[in-house]
């Protein structure tokens, strides 16, 4: 249950992410209503995760889907950069994720 929460955690960070670019786009409490709703799961799923995984476990895996989910959203919605070497550096981040899971 702890890995779910810790996924769903990640998730919640990226529509963070997500919405702090929306927001600053268009500042309506609406916005900043899903911003704040987001960031309190996503803190709260982690918090969740690590009563029963490692500290450094769980933070690295939240931190690695949020940096990497904010990456492709933002080359997905906000037109960011979508050059093969920033790509490659988001594969590392996931990678790097995985491993740390599977090592744990």
């Amino acid at each position: 249950m702890a890995w779910i929460a810790l996924v769903i955690a990640g998730l919640c960070e990226m529509m963070g992410v997500y919405m702090i670019s929306k927001y600053n786009k268009v500042k309506n409490i609406k916005n900043l209503g899903l911003l704040i709703f987001a960031f309190v799961l996503s803190f709260v799923g982690l918090a969740y995760a690590m009563e029963t995984l490692p500290m450094g476990t769980a933070y690295a895996i939240w931190t690695g889907i949020g940096a990497a989910g904010g990456a492709l959203l933002g080359m997905l919605f906000f037109n960011e950069s979508k050059d093969w070497r920033r790509v490659a550096c988001i594969v590392l981040v996931l990678g790097a994720a995985i491993m740390l899971k599977l090592l744990s």
